[in-house]
């Protein structure tokens, strides 16, 4: 059996690290902690939704330690992606020629105050699509085991080869996950065109009903013109199914009304007075306002 040689692995590691360096800035927006992005393309950089608020002053520092400002050009709370635009680096991550598996060696890289940041980890979990808590599909689920410094949030996932995975980020229990470069670029394509993700819209404020036999969200208030007004829907609705799956409440509602339901239409199973019903309604888009955000 070969010897296994610990200082070339070293080097071989470090050396992914030094190449990505000038494609990953610094991020410091609105007093909270540090964060990550790295250069997309032209004067493009993502970074994470969670770090950067709309309204934050945004500051990004390169690898030469100069510090510039960059503009917010738009957050995806449903993917966890921000995109920001500033002076471009020659330096772009190009995409892992593969999908990952599990098991496979990932590199986070990041960069903080005083230089690059770097945790090492395995794939351990490699799986199909999924959505998000908030409705985004992401395009395959990457979950790392790696302890990872809260400032790489925003940087980049590297394979062995140095290409790039996706996007870290810190799911429940700050645990790391990867956005996947596919999921990254459609939604950076949607920022750069419109500052946000259309997102499906219900246009009702919903309350999670659990009972013996009974689980759905119950309408509370109705969005003058909005889409369920429009298909009929009254206060005190309890909807329980959408297209004959049952919904087990608000968050599973949401989950439904990804980018991709926008124009889509549905039936939906609701009680009224105690009486099961069905009612067809068609998912609007979401006003930019309040991409991202409430239960509606």
């Amino acid at each position: 059996m070969p010897e296994f040689d610990l200082t070339a692995f070293s080097d071989a590691l470090a050396g992914l690290a030094s190449a990505a360096a000038p494609a990953l800035v610094a991020v410091e927006a609105g007093g909270r902690h540090g964060s990550s992005a790295f250069h997309w393309r032209d004067d493009l950089y993502v970074g994470a939704s969670e770090a950067i608020e709309t309204d934050d002053a945004v500051t990004v520092t390169d690898a030469a330690g100069k510090g510039q400002a960059a503009t917010l050009l738009g957050r995806d709370p449903t993917t966890g992606i921000a995109l920001l635009k500033t002076a471009a680096t020659d330096a772009v991550l190009q995409t892992a020629a593969r999908p990952v598996g599990a098991g496979a060696l990932a590199l986070s890289v990041g960069r903080g105050e005083a230089g690059v940041i770097v945790g090492l980890g395995v794939v351990a979990e490699a799986g199909p699509a999924w959505r998000s808590m908030r409705g985004g599909l992401i395009d395959r689920r990457i979950r790392l085991q790696a302890s990872l410094d809260p400032r790489l949030e925003g940087g980049a996932a590297l394979d062995a080869g140095g290409g790039l995975i996706g996007l870290v980020l810190f799911g429940p229990h700050r645990r790391p996950l990867v956005i996947p470069a596919e999921t990254v670029e459609r939604v950076v394509t949607a920022l750069a065109s419109h500052g946000h993700v259309p997102r499906g819209y219900l246009g009702a404020a919903l309350h999670p009903i659990r009972q013996a036999e009974i689980h759905g969200a119950m309408v509370m208030s109705l969005d003058a013109g909005g889409p369920a007004a429009t298909a009929g829907l009254v206060l005190g609705d309890v909807i329980t199914a959408w297209d004959g799956e049952p919904v087990e409440g608000v968050r599973g509602l949401i989950r439904r009304l990804g980018p991709d339901s926008v124009g889509n239409t549905v039936v939906l199973g609701v009680l009224r007075g105690g009486k099961a019903e069905e009612v067809s309604f068609t998912v609007g888009a979401r006003p930019a306002r309040e991409a991202g955000h409430g239960d509606r």
